[in-house]
């Protein structure tokens, strides 16, 4: 599990830079292009990414691991001449070895979001809302974390970056945390680094 997070997030870290220099790129090349964020225009995306649970480990008798592969799909829309509007997903967290046993969680959220176009094709992301979450946690005997289900509503926020390739088709890279609960009366943020795609309608 260590080794295939290192390789995701080695593959998240290029896949970045490489944005970036297809957004310099785009910059200076697409001067001829009519603005590609449309206001108003609605959209679907998809993102995978690296997972981070801030969990304790117990006694810490048992071994560990803290990272896992997050599934992302959402759909939203800005609101008519306006770069405010909301957003609406479900996230899939992966399950990560805890305390003799594994933790998995998933939620579906609804937040505000916003943009800050920086050019005619790239433009600054941010979000904030909350997610109802649903975690389960198996444990073993004498680990000192508790073992069962629980579900609840929390805060949410993100921020990130995205590229257009086209009037429909752009590039997106997110950092978001969630706010969500365990069994044992146990709170924590789940942080998930993901890249992606957009499709605008």
């Amino acid at each position: 599990m260590k080794h295939s997070s290192r390789h995701l997030l080695s593959t998240l870290c290029v896949a970045a830079a490489a944005l970036c220099a297809v957004s310099a790129h785009a910059q200076s090349s697409n001067t001829g292009l009519a603005n590609l964020y449309g206001r108003g225009t609605s959209h679907i995306g998809f993102n995978v990414g690296l997972t981070d649970y801030k969990l304790n480990d117990g006694t810490g008798l048992f071994g560990s691991d803290n990272n896992s592969t997050a599934y992302n799909i959402y759909a939203g829309s800005y609101f008519v001449d306006s770069n405010i509007g909301l957003e609406v997903g479900y996230s899939d967290f992966g399950r990560v070895s805890r305390a003799g046993g594994h933790a998995d969680a998933d939620g579906v959220n609804i937040s505000l979001i916003g943009r800050l176009p920086m050019s005619e094709s790239f433009s600054l992301l941010g979000k904030v809302g909350g997610t109802y979450s649903r975690t389960h946690v198996s444990a073993a005997g004498g680990s000192g974390v508790a073992s069962g289900s629980e579900s609840g509503l929390d805060w949410s926020y993100g921020v990130g970056a995205e590229l257009a390739f086209s009037r429909q088709w752009s590039g997106v890279l997110q950092y978001d945390e969630h706010r969500v609960s365990y069994a044992g009366n146990v709170d924590d943020r789940i942080k998930v680094t993901s890249l992606g795609v957009r499709y605008r309608y």
